[in-house]
């Protein structure tokens, strides 16, 4: 219950209610936190651990899948290899692309560490950047769909060069993890546009862009994963 407290110069002081349904009100109504962790940080931390399940729900399935099949599965590296000037490379591209998106996590983490310096046009522009090295990953992997579906042949539910399973596993994963990274580029323009308007200045802080960096680093995080047990398994 709220009662008053007494000081020595015989001023009263009000005491908060410690009890009863008002203080639970009180409390709530405040917006008290336990660990100091903002709301948006923590949500964008819950939406990735959904996400590392999903991501982990289809590699393992991948992975059985290619270990059960009686079918031959496709040498991934002749797959996706690449002619030029006459020579075989494999697995080419899909370095380009990898390459590509782990430069873009280093611009990414730039950009958050000038946000909480306040210096928004290198933030902007990291940011950006960012945003293009993401576009470019998208352009490639629609090259790469193209390559396999109009030259190659390749369904989700056929694949003229073996295990059937190839295509729908293929399509599956990377189109997801795809689809991640076109929202990522679409966020990081909104962000950067933000950025550049000041309104992150008007709000006082410059945590959605380590939001942003949070999510887009496990982006990246997880196509390490595809690379390695996809295209190089």
């Amino acid at each position: 219950m709220a009662y008053e407290a007494v000081t020595n110069t015989g001023e009263t002081l009000a005491v908060a209610e410690t009890h009863g349904w008002n203080s639970v009100i009180s409390d709530w109504s405040a917006d008290k936190q336990t660990f100091g962790v903002p709301w948006g940080k923590a949500m964008m931390w819950i939406f990735l651990l959904s996400d590392i399940f999903i991501f982990s729900c289809f590699l393992i399935g991948y992975m059985s899948v290619r270990i059960a099949t009686t079918e031959p599965w496709p040498d991934t590296s002749e797959v996706f290899a690449m002619t030029i000037a006459g020579q075989h490379i494999p697995l080419l591209l899909i370095a380009i692309m990898t390459f590509i998106l782990i430069s873009s996590s280093g611009t990414m983490a730039m950009a958050v560490n000038f946000g909480y310096r306040r210096d928004k046009k290198k933030t902007a522009a990291l940011m950006l950047a960012t945003a293009a090295f993401g576009a470019a990953f998208v352009g490639m992997q629609a090259f790469e769909w193209t390559k396999l579906i109009v030259e190659e042949g390749v369904r989700p539910w056929g694949n003229p060069m073996g295990a059937p399973q190839f295509g729908s596993s293929f399509f599956m994963i990377t189109g997801f993890h795809g689809a991640h990274v076109t929202a990522g580029v679409i966020y990081l323009l909104v962000v950067a546009k933000r950025v550049i308007t000041g309104f992150y200045d008007r709000k006082g802080s410059y945590e959605t862009v380590e939001i942003t960096g949070l999510y887009w680093h496990f982006v990246d995080l997880v196509w390490v994963f595809i690379f390695a047990l996809f295209y190089l398994w």
